[in-house]
């Protein structure tokens, strides 16, 4: 456990403490040494109103990057609780990129009413970003970069990085443009700290830069910081002119946001677009209606795969045993193969081209898988018919069924839930819609017909006879 992980226990409830007894003086005392993001982790833990308590008595030096610490839920409520002139000052203080994430949070008209607190030069800014589509590069990037010409020498980059580098997002590296602002170079800070003073930029260019389309996707972004291993990225228009920068902290944002939102969809549910706690009732039960009442039609076909083999059920009871193990071995492995594999297309490890490499893994793997199960479900018939007969006299024929069953079950469950999210993803959906839950409730269907085919062809001389 992390130091600051463990100061943060001590904080929570030293500080709810002090709210509880209201000495307002002590709790000044306590949060004024604190830094900004642990004092963000301690809002997130305290009640709405006791949010509000805390943060009018913060220090004035840790208002503003205390602020753009919270998640926007947060800094909406706090937002209520300012001044307008209050607000304007921490609106107009933020980073460019943190603004524009809580502004495209907020419902259009409360937009706009923000909007207004800005300075024109600011405001100016906040609208250039906004114009970009929402799921875009352009969303995520901030104007505040140093950027240079070729002709300048070593010592005029570093006097202008004296001068404006204290608004810059990030100093790791210097972009070089033209004199129309097309991005020529990015070159790493350390370049220029080795240099002589007397050397030219374009001594130290290459050409040779990785940069962001502002219309990008943002998970395109997040491929591309994964890929290349950086903190900051250049972003240039159509043109290949330079118009911001990304920093891995917003990129790793989308990244556990895009994570979020797959994991949830694999659950069987929509994203749901807000913190769990901070969601309303209403709001999350209409999210997970939908899926729930998908997958329940989508069971009902189970029913009705029963009712056509009823007469099967009926002249040998002893396979309605096993239906619960068959169709759930099925759902697991189909569940297996559905999440291995749609991880895998997030993380860029497969691509369409490789459909017919995963089918051939998957075919292996779900022989394999489904021979280990149909071995321990024979084994399991042949033991307990050694000591009743619960089974009847065609034990070894039930045996052999079951075993082949789950054979094949688990073969078309592995089958199936590896090349969902490939169709799925052909057709333009987001493959994490292939959920657990939906690769189950289909296995379960086509299982119980590959379960009673199966038994009608091993069991049509004796028990279905």
């Amino acid at each position: 456990m992390s130091p600051m992980v463990i100061h943060r226990f001590w904080l929570s409830p030293n500080v709810k403490q002090v709210l509880g007894s209201g000495d307002l003086g002590t709790l000044s005392a306590i949060l004024k040494d604190k830094s900004p993001n642990d004092l963000a982790d301690l809002m997130t833990d305290l009640a709405p109103s006791e949010q509000v308590t805390v943060w009018h008595h913060l220090p004035p030096k840790l208002v503003v990057d205390t602020f753009q610490y919270l998640v926007p839920s947060i800094q909406q409520r706090l937002l209520k609780a300012m001044t307008p002139e209050e607000a304007a000052g921490i609106l107009n203080a933020m980073s460019p990129d943190d603004r524009t994430v809580l502004l495209q949070t907020l419902p259009t008209q409360t937009s706009q009413e923000v909007l207004t607190l800005l300075t024109p030069d600011e405001r100016a800014v906040a609208v250039s970003l906004l114009e970009y589509p929402a799921d875009s590069v352009g969303r995520l990037m901030t104007p505040d970069y140093i950027s240079v010409r070729q002709n300048w020498s070593v010592q005029q980059v570093l006097d202008n990085i004296r001068t404006h580098g204290h608004d810059s997002e990030t100093l790791n590296h210097v972009y070089v443009v033209d004199d129309n602002g097309t991005l020529i170079d990015d070159i790493r800070m350390r370049q220029f700290l080795l240099a002589g003073l007397t050397q030219r930029v374009s001594d130290l260019t290459d050409r040779q830069f990785v940069g962001l389309r502002a219309t990008d996707s943002q998970e395109a972004a997040v491929a591309v910081f994964r890929r290349e291993d950086r903190t900051a990225l250049p972003v240039v228009d159509e043109k290949g002119k330079l118009v911001g920068i990304v920093t891995v902290d917003d990129v790793l944002d989308v990244a556990e946001e895009s994570a979020t939102e797959d994991i949830q969809k694999i659950g069987g549910t929509e994203a749901l677009d807000e913190p769990y706690m901070e969601i309303a009732l209403f709001q999350m039960v209409k999210k997970r209606a939908g899926w729930l009442v998908l997958l329940f039609l989508g069971e009902m076909l189970t029913a009705t795969a029963m009712g056509f083999f009823e007469r099967e059920i009926a002249r040998a009871v002893v396979l309605a045993l096993f239906i619960p193990l068959i169709i759930s071995s099925g759902g697991n492995s189909g569940s297996q193969a559905s999440t291995l594999v749609i991880r895998a297309l997030a993380l860029g490890e497969v691509t369409l081209r490789d459909w017919w490499k995963v089918i051939r893994r998957e075919l292996l793997s779900g022989l394999a898988l489904g021979s280990v199960l149909g071995s321990i479900g024979f084994l399991r018939i042949t033991l307990w018919s050694a000591f009743s007969d619960i089974y009847g006299p065609h034990w070894l024929s039930v045996a052999l069924t079951v075993a082949l069953a789950l054979v094949g079950v688990v073969l078309w469950g592995t089958l199936a839930g590896s090349m969902l999210p490939f169709i799925l993803r052909r057709l333009g959906f987001d493959p994490a819609t292939s959920s657990a839950p939906f690769v189950a409730t289909l296995v379960d269907v086509t299982g119980l017909v590959i379960y009673f085919t199966i038994a009608a062809v091993i069991l049509s001389g004796s028990l279905l006879s």
